[in-house]
């Protein structure tokens, strides 16, 4: 599955979504341990692609 995200800050926007999916996966694991392990999932994958992106020039 490919995802394209355009969003104006850029990989720093994307870094955070990561972010917020990880504190909501911990906020849901107790409840709904399917969704949250979705969700770390997601942010893994995301992770994993910010990764591959090639250095931003300065």
């Amino acid at each position: 599955m490919a995802v394209l995200l355009n969003l104006p800050g850029g990989p720093d926007d994307a870094a955070e979504i990561v972010e917020a999916l990880l504190a909501a996966a911990e906020t849901r694991v107790g409840h709904a341990p399917t969704q949250a392990a979705r969700w770390r999932e997601l942010a893994h994958d995301i992770g994993d692609a910010l990764d591959q992106l090639p250095p931003t020039k300065q």
